[in-house]
């Protein structure tokens, strides 16, 4: 059983709702954040991303930092930036992106996900969460007093659910606009309680939901709950606490892109040498100029002094029967990454970096062409089946193994820790 609460959302109010609404906070680095919202005062980057306000060089667990987000939140609100809806709603947020000629479209759920459900694991997750991160997140929760960018949940798909979203968005929306990268945004206000009892009810026979991004949040959230918690003594479990902001999707809707490799230098290895390592457990095939995009599981491209190569793993390589390394990122792990290039952690590791499929397989040529890199890996991307079977059995999946697009833009609805 899910168990997911319509809430008193924040929202830019009418008119506002382009301006405010923002990528998400760790897509962008400080300058880019910075550069963003110095040209735009209503940006919600000023509350998720606060330290654009403050002077360069502070650490990232400054109290500063986190008592400016609350400041920031503050004045959108008392400013009249942001509304605050004046009984609990849920939201249908859809998104529509363009990716060549055709156009995905993903409609998903805003509403409160339930703490106690996440400490039980029936929000299932299939990533480990690094503590600096996670600290970082659970002061911004805590200070601001709300939950102001979502996590990105996922279920197996219901018809039942379906039919009442494809209901509602017959409707106007409450904001519809496209995006400076293209992709459109539209959000629809549920305040009636006939259609908030349907969905509620609906998601109760729902047995799991799934992370699919955001499980930094989602912890934080959590943390944050568990201590509020522990120091309320009139503790009733409906406290907005207990739950924590989501949009939560369809997983047949999602669309997961790849999530690429590039390497620094072969590891005192020359490229010859190189090459006939990696045949062992690799079948070798030269592609060329061209760009080589795979195009099934276990396969994999690589670029390498101005070549592309298509690379696919020997049966017998890796366990066909394990969920987690018989992902291709395990795979190009185990086999080639740590025993060829010496990269055991590659979450740590300075020799490699990642490159999200959104910036396409000419970005891991023109890497690799700069001389700053000497090999990129084009991947196959993991797919949502993949990710679910992995959370099911409780086991996590290696570090960048998913690219998930389009991004949840934060400051659509804002989630407050009190009513």
């Amino acid at each position: 059983m899910s168990i997911v609460k319509p809430f008193r959302g924040v929202r830019p109010a009418k008119g506002l709702e382009e301006k405010v609404a923002a990528v998400p906070y760790d897509v962008v680095n400080f300058e880019e954040a910075r550069e963003i919202a110095s040209l735009n005062p209503f940006s919600f980057l000023h509350i998720e991303k606060s330290e654009i306000d403050l002077d360069e060089g502070l650490h990232i667990h400054d109290m500063k930092i986190f008592e400016k987000a609350r400041e920031n939140l503050k004045r959108f609100i008392s400013e009249g930036t942001m509304i605050r809806d004046d009984k609990k709603c849920y939201y249908i947020y859809r998104q529509v992106m363009p990716i060549g000629e055709k156009l995905h479209s993903q409609v998903g759920l805003l509403a409160g996900a339930s703490v106690e459900e996440y400490e039980k694991d029936l929000i299932k997750k299939h990533e480990h969460t690094r503590k600096d991160k996670e600290k970082e997140r659970t002061l911004h929760v805590d200070t601001a007093n709300a939950n102001t960018g979502p996590v990105f949940l996922a279920y197996k798909q219901r018809a039942s659910i379906d039919d009442i979203v494809e209901e509602i968005i017959k409707h106007k929306p409450d904001y519809d606009f496209t995006a400076t990268d293209g992709i459109r945004h539209t959000l629809w206000v549920i305040s009636d309680d006939r259609t908030i009892n349907s969905i509620a009810e609906e998601f109760k026979k729902i047995d799991c939901l799934y992370v699919a991004d955001g499980h930094h949040r989602s912890a934080a959230a959590t943390g944050v709950a568990q201590r509020r918690r522990s120091e309320n003594p009139h503790h009733s479990g409906e406290e907005e606490y207990n739950f924590f902001l989501s949009v939560i999707f369809p997983a047949d809707q999602l669309y997961i892109m790849d999530y690429n490799r590039a390497v620094k230098n072969l590891a005192g290895n020359t490229p010859e040498q190189f090459m006939e390592k990696i045949s062992k457990n690799f079948i070798v095939t030269k592609i060329g100029k061209e760009p080589y995009k795979p195009e099934a599981l276990h396969t994999f491209g690589m670029y390498l002094e101005g070549t592309w190569f298509k690379l696919s793993a020997k049966k017998g390589t890796y366990p066909e029967d394990d969920p987690v390394n018989s992902l291709d990122v395990a795979i190009l792990q185990a086999n080639l990454l740590e025993p060829i290039l010496g990269i055991k952690n590659p979450r740590e590791d300075k020799n490699i970096d990642f490159i999200g499929g959104m910036r396409g397989l000419k970005e891991l040529v023109r890497l690799v062409d700069s001389g700053k890199f000497m090999v990129s890996f084009a991947m196959y991307p993991t797919s949502m089946e993949q990710l679910m079977k992995v959370a099911d059995q409780g086991h996590v999946m290696p570090p960048k193994s998913t690219w998930f697009e389009p991004k949840l833009r934060s400051g659509m609805v804002v989630h407050l820790l009190e009513d």
